[in-house]
């Protein structure tokens, strides 16, 4: 009897937690952008966003960001995961320990919390890319 009542609890919460995300969900509006004709932010010399969802400062979020042909990211780490998805040039991600990765166009990446990396962009096109993170954005230099 007390698995029962167990089960039926379960039950009844997924329900009431399916219920209140198809709420929540009504209140939100299609967003559609264009990455080439957003409205981009510098970040950093090279750097710009266009924030597309969240709060870059606080997190979560979701931009477009772009990098200027040939730029480079000393070392840094990020506080929070950022997964990126290129979508046109290449971002080129350079771990401290390990070989150097260009991904392209079409590509995913997941960078964790706490990795130490050097990013940038192809030297001749650039990237664009779209990145989204459970956290804020941050740019933490090794020293």
């Amino acid at each position: 009897m007390n698995r029962s009542l167990r089960g039926v609890a379960i039950v009844g919460a997924l329900g009431v937690g399916a219920f209140l995300g198809v709420v929540a969900a009504q209140g939100q509006k299609t967003v559609h952008v264009d990455s080439a004709q957003a409205t981009y932010k510098e970040l950093a010399p090279g750097a710009s966003a266009s924030l597309l969802w969240g709060d870059m400062d606080k997190g979560p979020y979701g931009a477009f960001t772009k990098f200027v042909p040939g730029a480079s990211f000393p070392l840094h780490t990020h506080s929070s995961e950022i997964r990126i998805v290129v979508l046109k040039g290449a971002y080129v991600y350079k771990p401290e320990k390990g070989q150097e990765v260009r991904v392209t166009a079409g590509q995913f990446l997941s960078i964790p919390g706490g990795d130490r990396h050097v990013s940038g962009a192809d030297a001749k096109e650039g990237a664009v890319f779209y990145q989204a993170s459970p956290g804020k954005f941050d740019l933490n230099p090794v020293q």
